[in-house]
């Protein structure tokens, strides 16, 4: 039996919050997300930003077959123990050389483990989809890339973004907003495959966002008012529920790199099939 362990990366608070509005946390997310397409593995959940998040059953890293770092609305660069424990743990998984596979909070908490840096992007917040990410040369001959195109757009949504990769990183993808949107990640004897965007998100995840931070998106000019933002999340919505509905789909300016499940997350595909199920 296949087993991953799923780092969440928000504390106690923040998931409580999350749920008051209805929306699924970083690692409900990502585990209906590989659940869709793997039903038979195990996945476990740790807490690992609550000062009592262990890992459930007694068991210990080395008892996974893989590692899974969610997203988190925390900065990197912060020295609270929400952050720093995450970090730890991250790095302890890289000393049993298990394979690691993060994206958002987990490229960037894998960058600073590693030597590298975080830090807010001076282009603001990409949020929605992330536009038009090229592959490099080294992204390009990457497994974790095979599902997708030679552009391709991304759900996501973040503030900071990595700043610096690490010496021995291997940059894989950019866009005009983040120079790092994917990279992999040397850390300790485990490579980090590892994305700036949410791979794991479906769009009704988007529509649970924008209502978790409506206030934001219309404070900063994503949206004139909250019936425009009602508006733009009712066609999310609808595309949500009815996918191969071209018409919603120009609208909001997505194709099948979105709507697709298997496009969507072939990076996390690519790195179970690669990385999980080769080694095991």
């Amino acid at each position: 039996m296949t087993k991953l362990l799923l780092m969440e990366g928000n504390p106690a608070d923040k998931r409580a919050r999350a749920h008051e509005l209805g929306v699924r946390t970083s690692s409900e997310i990502y585990a209906e997300a590989i659940a869709a397409h793997y039903p038979h593995f195990t996945l476990d959940v740790v807490n690992a930003a609550d000062p009592d998040g262990t890992i459930p059953g007694g068991n210990s890293l080395c008892s996974y077959d893989g590692l899974v770092i969610t997203g988190s609305a925390l900065h990197a660069y912060d020295p609270e123990f929400a952050v720093t424990n995450q970090i730890a743990m991250l790095a302890a998984a890289g000393e049993t050389g298990m394979p690691v596979f993060g994206s958002c909070w987990g490229l960037q908490i894998a960058a600073v483990a590693a030597g590298g840096e975080v830090a807010f992007s001076p282009k603001g917040r990409e949020v929605g989809f992330a536009r038009k990410i090229v592959p490099t040369e080294a992204g390009r001959g990457h497994p974790m890339f095979s599902g997708k195109g030679d552009v391709f757009d991304a759900p996501c949504i973040h503030y900071d973004e990595v700043t610096r990769l690490p010496e021995a990183a291997t940059l894989l993808a950019s866009n005009a907003h983040s120079v790092v949107q994917a990279a992999i990640v040397p850390v300790g004897k485990s490579e980090v495959w590892a994305v700036q965007y949410h791979p794991e998100f479906d769009l009704l995840q988007l529509v649970q966002l924008y209502t978790l931070y409506a206030e934001d998106m219309i404070a900063q000019g994503f949206f004139a008012d909250q019936a425009a933002l009602d508006a733009y999340t009712a066609k999310l919505g609808a595309l949500a529920a009815n996918p191969a509905q071209p018409g919603l789909a120009w609208q909001l300016g997505i194709d099948d790199q979105i709507t697709n499940d298997h496009i969507r997350r072939a990076e996390i595909l690519g790195w179970i099939e690669q990385q999980v199920l080769r080694t095991r």
